[in-house]
């Protein structure tokens, strides 16, 4: 790992032993993007990737030179104007209205190791040897500011991170009017485009598109990441799979309004931005003021989309989330809200707990209704205090009776939120984030608070710091249940309202970070009405996250195997739940149920009170399991194998860092007449070893011992009784079928 100045050339590399990334000071003093991908050897200049060329209606700044022209070089972070009519990395604005700039190199640095970013999540290290830092200053001397950008590149991992910090000195002030957090100009459009798209109940989907001229973008202006897309996209060749070819990831630390946009110019140039999202962003800066952008993280692979998740899945797990359960082995829970709803007193609450706990839970989660007078959803958000006709004792009367049983206890917030029904709200409805002299919209019958203000944070901090200073809680569940619509912050000027929606996230941010500081054993779920806010800056407070308000299983397939792009299995919560499915209605094997949410946190989501004495055991036998293999899961390393997306078939799998250990889970939608043979391929292992093959559940058979090499190339059947062989399988027959296996390596 290195980062190199050659001052003959004004060329900087930044490389390991997988990727380099060469930037140049231009001839105008703006730098230009040289080249990313797979490592190359270092030397003095790579000038000659630097193509200047005369086209007509170009501008060129230099007088007599009709070759320099930005509209046609590949730049670092660009803006608009000055020859470059692309979609820009910024804009900004002077008080005279001129958006006119010219950033220029003044200096840079060099140093090992990585900062953290005030106020802001990021990605670490633990160590300065794990990573390299560049910092390079621009400044425009005519509007005395100045531009920092920040690139890490790690020691061991295919990634760099980027951010941006722009400083102004003059009296006068300047106004940012759009500030990416990175670019990438890339000399050829040969790639396709993935995103994760979806809706509630329905999230992160990939969908492929090829590129072609003009913009491809995904957003979110819904004041959180949301559930339509995700901060992230991917560039992969056209031959480029699961398993080999290039790819390009791009990931976002940020949880508010965000855009990441694809541009083909039409000479094939792609140029890739990330960052906030420019709408209703308006940043004044006077003299002697910053502002920061969030961290963009880049990921490149040889290995195809796997090879990219994997680096993602290493470094969120390790180097982005953080604190005492960022390492730790996850707890088996149960969560009341699909047994209960709102309906429920400390009886029926001390009734689950404790069957609960003869079968092995670890973990009870009180939800939704235990605060205020809240029976419904339409009112006491924001009145964080006990229901005492629910809870006589309390939360904290109820929370030690549950310790008392031997269990942890969990609590259930959104404070983001309240009702107009509410306490809070009578007291200060100019706290909502809302343009009171007009007509706005509920959603959920609530209204977003307006975090923007310190006081609105510092009120709820106040609240949920009392209950929890009082009472054993072991888990929060942070909810976020509806998206902003009329953004507006009541009491303040125009200047502050450019401001609001990134002030917003940092309230967010900072109510987050006050509270895992002062309770740091607690274990934090993030949650927006399941994923809406599944993101990266998410997992920098809460090391897992409620991924989707739909639990049913074959949905939960898509969502967790589409989830698995970026995101670690230790972020993923999932629940076993209810069966007729309560958001599809569809009657699902419990074995199939376990069977997807053990690739994740792991827990129900159901009335164990109600249920048969046979799903009681089978539930045990699944808990025994869990607690067997949950640090294999949660910790291993995660292959998709086959997609929901293309067949009737899927199947991924967690494979141990020493390649000692696999479980495989196959899923099939619905039941074939007279199927054919089926195999899994599987990866991770190694080729010389033996491993004995066990299935898991289902008929328990034990399946052999084969080589490495032999299940990953030649397949291991998973054909049954299905595709015509006598009995196999027989008892788990059916429509949304599923098995699991587990291998381990025989030793010598």
């Amino acid at each position: 790992m290195a980062i190199k100045f050659h001052e003959s050339t004004k060329e900087f590399h930044l490389y390991n032993e997988q990727i380099s990334y060469i930037i140049r000071v231009l001839e105008n003093g703006q730098l230009g993007h040289v080249y990313y991908g797979k490592h190359i050897t270092d030397k003095e200049d790579f000038g000659y990737l630097i193509e200047y060329a005369r086209r007509d209606m170009a501008p060129y700044p230099f007088e007599g030179n009709s070759t320099f022209s930005l509209e046609h070089l590949k730049q670092e972070y660009p803006t608009f104007g000055s020859g470059d009519t692309r979609y820009p990395a910024f804009e900004l604005e002077r008080e005279d209205g001129s958006r006119t700039v010219d950033f220029k190199y003044k200096k840079h640095e060099i140093f090992k190791g990585k900062k953290g970013i005030e106020g802001l999540p990021a990605v670490y290290v633990e160590s300065e040897e794990e990573a390299d830092t560049l910092e390079i200053v621009l400044e425009d001397k005519l509007i005395h500011t100045q531009i920092l950008l920040s690139y890490t590149i790690f020691k061991d991992i295919p990634v760099i991170t980027k951010h941006v910090r722009f400083s102004c000195e003059h009296s006068e002030g300047i106004t940012l009017l759009n500030c990416m957090s990175g670019c990438l100009d890339l000399p050829d459009k040969e790639y396709e485009m993935v995103e994760l798209a979806g809706t509630w109940s329905r999230e992160r989907h990939p969908h492929t598109r090829e590129l072609n001229y003009g913009v491809q973008s995904v957003y979110s202006m819904r004041g959180c990441s949301s559930h339509q897309f995700n901060p992230f996209l991917m560039l992969k060749r056209k031959n480029a799979d699961e398993f080999s070819g290039e790819v390009l990831g791009f990931s976002l630390v940020y949880s508010g309004d965000f855009l990441a946009q694809v541009e083909v110019d039409n000479f094939d140039v792609t140029r890739v931005v990330l960052g906030i999202h420019p709408n209703e962003f308006r940043w004044e800066l006077k003299q002697g003021e910053s502002f920061q952008t969030p961290e963009m993280v880049m990921v490149y692979s040889e290995n195809g989309m796997n090879g990219m998740s994997q680096v993602y899945h290493e470094l969120y797990r390790t180097r982005l989330a953080r604190g005492t359960w960022r390492d730790k082995e996850r707890p088996i829970l149960i969560n009341n809200w699909e047994a209960t709803y709102f309906d429920f007193n400390e009886e029926k609450i001390l009734d689950i707990a404790k069957k609960a706990k003869d079968i092995g839970v670890e973990l009870f989660v009180l939800d939704d209704g235990w605060f205020g007078k809240r029976n419904w959803d339409n009112c006491s958000l924001g009145d964080w205090y006990p229901n005492l006709e629910k809870l006589p004792n309390g939360i904290t009367g109820l929370a030690k009776k549950i310790e008392e049983m031997g269990m942890k206890f969990g609590l259930w917030f959104e404070p983001e939120m309240t009702n107009k029904d509410s306490d809070l709200y009578r007291e200060h409805p100019d706290w909502l984030l809302a343009d009171t002299r007009r007509q706005y919209c509920h959603s959920r019958n609530q209204y977003v608070l307006d975090f923007s203000k310190k006081e609105v944070v510092d009120h709820i901090h106040a609240q949920m710091r009392a209950i929890l200073k009082d009472a054993p809680v072991s888990y929060v569940k942070w909810d976020m249940n509806r998206a902003f619509s009329e953004v507006f912050s009541n009491g303040n000027g125009r200047s502050w309202q450019g401001k609001v929606r990134h002030k917003y996230i940092l309230g967010v941010y900072d109510l987050y970070e006050r509270l895992t500081g002062e309770f740091p054993e607690i274990l934090f779920e993030s949650c927006a009405s399941g994923g809406a806010r599944f993101d990266p800056g998410m997992l920098y407070y809460a090391p897992q996250a409620w991924t989707s308000d739909n639990t049913d299983a074959i949905d939960r397939i898509k969502i967790q195997y589409g989830t698995s792009y970026v995101y670690p299995i230790s972020s993923i919560g999932s629940h076993v739940s209810a069966a007729p499915n309560h958001q599809v209605f569809r009657d699902t094997p419990l074995e199939t149920r376990a069977n997807v949410a053990f690739f994740g946190t792991f827990g129900y989501e159901l009335d164990i009170t109600k249920l048969p004495e046979d799903e009681i055991e089978k539930m045990q036998e699944q808990i025994s399991f869990m607690k067997e293999h949950r640090k294999l899961i949660q910790q291993g390393v995660f292959t998709r194998l086959e997609s929901p997306f293309e067949g009737n078939n899927s199947a991924w799998q967690v494979a141990s860092e020493k390649k000692d250990e696999v479980l495989m889970a196959y899923f099939r939608l619905l039941e074939p007449a007279q199927g054919k043979f089926e195999r899994i391929y599987l990866k991770e292992l190694e080729e010389t070893a033996k491993y004995s093959v066990q299935e898991c559940f289902g008929a328990h058979m034990d399946c052999g011992v084969h080589y490495g090499d032999e299940l990953m190339y030649a397949g291991l059947s998973v054909s049954d009784c299905s595709a015509g062989i006598p009995m196999l399988a027989r008892e788990q027959q059916g429509d949304y079928f599923s098995r699991l296996f587990y291998l381990k390596k025989v030793e010598e």
